[in-house]
């Protein structure tokens, strides 16, 4: 053996060492931030303030209708629903039409944006929305979101503090078709993005919401310049809650977990989406983002197994690996078993450790590039993800 190769083998044995206990002390975070989530339940609150719901639409993606009927299943006094699409013959408002037509009790309108003005389309519609809202409470969810029947109570109760400005609700992936690769992407949405959240919210409390569920007061909205201001920005629900937030107000964090549902994508479409979002986040929090490297387990348990074979050390690096794995599974149990209710034991035990190794991926190949591609458009991302046409 030669001096510089053991040196080499040595130094990364020691790398991969120092990684794992990196990532070891991230997942014991996550347990705590677990804790922390769980004792910080909001108070029980009776108030049942009216809601404008606000449900942005573009196209008919699988499961649609399906999604919006749980929105009209609700278990709650007074609120009213808004759709908005670019145009009435849009497919998507086609299935709101035929949803809205089941429930004539509750208060629905139909509204038409026409060609976006801001980068951002969704914003666009949100601004159109907002202005025609009835009530003083605004719920923003996404078309591809399920919930169940006491999801307004859950989103009121936070507001029943006047110090709350917004709150948003965690999110556990389903893979409704089935496909390993919207199953890889919905267990990291149960695991891997509720995990960073608990850990923020322990840290820093909460600063920004969820694009799956975002309710904000009108007049806080109004305080920001309006939903407007966010139209040119790619991370718009960071940016609702964070500038909320930078107004004095308190953003809550709900006990309440809602299904994001993961449709059937290809490969390819799967890893542009993730790397898109690793690329929003990087502008978003660089700082955080930058740390989020040492949160990752499995690339530095494979460098243990790979640099323990090199020194002589097989069954060293054999531990390295395992122990990568074990506490991968703290964070499957933690975050996605008890915090979001994610009961897909295959998808805990078996695709996350292989997420983890994946999301390490996309993290590096988020510095590769600041440009995205924005619904058929390339863009430059700039600071707060702010997104500049190339």
């Amino acid at each position: 053996m030669s001096h510089a190769y053991f040196w080499i083998t040595h130094i990364l044995l020691g790398l991969a060492v120092f990684g794992l206990i990196t990532s070891t002390v991230f997942a014991g975070m996550v347990v705590a931030g677990a804790r922390h989530h769980r004792r910080s339940a909001t108070l029980a609150s009776d108030a049942t303030p009216a809601l404008s719901l606000l449900k942005p639409l573009h196209g008919a993606e699988p499961g649609l209708e399906a999604n919006l009927a749980t929105f009209y299943e609700q278990d709650y006094p007074e609120f009213e629903v808004l759709f908005c699409a670019r145009s009435e013959e849009d497919a998507g408002i086609a299935i709101a039409r035929r949803v809205a037509a089941r429930y004539p009790h509750i208060s629905t309108r139909f509204f038409y944006s026409g060609e976006p003005k801001y980068i951002n389309a969704k914003v666009h519609s949100l601004e159109v929305m907002g202005a025609a809202a009835r009530y003083s409470i605004l719920v923003i969810s996404d078309s591809d979101v399920r919930v169940t029947p006491d999801y307004l109570q859950a989103v009121a109760a936070p507001f029943a503090d006047a110090k709350v400005g917004a709150m948003t609700c965690l999110y556990r992936g389903v893979a409704a078709e089935g496909g390993i690769w919207a199953r890889l992407e919905a267990v990291g949405m149960s695991v891997e993005m509720t995990a960073g959240v608990l850990v923020a919210n322990m840290l820093e409390g909460m600063q920004f919401v969820l694009g799956p569920t975002m309710a904000a007061r009108a007049e806080c909205v109004a305080a920001m310049g309006g939903f407007g201001a966010l139209g040119d920005y790619c991370s718009d629900d960071y940016l609702l809650g964070n500038w909320i937030y930078k107004q004095g107000r308190t953003v809550a964090l709900s006990q309440h977990a809602i299904d994001h549902v993961v449709i059937n994508e290809s490969f390819v479409h799967s890893l542009k989406h993730q790397v898109r979002w690793m690329t929003s986040t990087r502008f978003s929090r660089p700082k955080g983002h930058f740390g989020t490297a040492l949160t990752f387990s499995l690339p530095f348990g494979l460098l243990g197994l790979a640099a323990g074979i090199a020194v002589g050390w097989p069954w060293l690096g054999v531990g390295l690996l395992a122990f990568s794995v074990v506490t991968r599974w703290m964070i499957a149990w933690a975050a996605g078993w008890e915090v979001v209710g994610d009961r897909s034991l295959f998808g805990l035990l078996v695709l996350y450790p292989l997420r983890d190794l994946m999301g390490f991926g996309f993290w590096a190949a988020s510095y590769a590039s600041s440009r995205i591609l924005w619904r058929g458009k390339l863009y430059d991302l700039q600071a707060e993800g702010r997104m500049r046409a190339v």
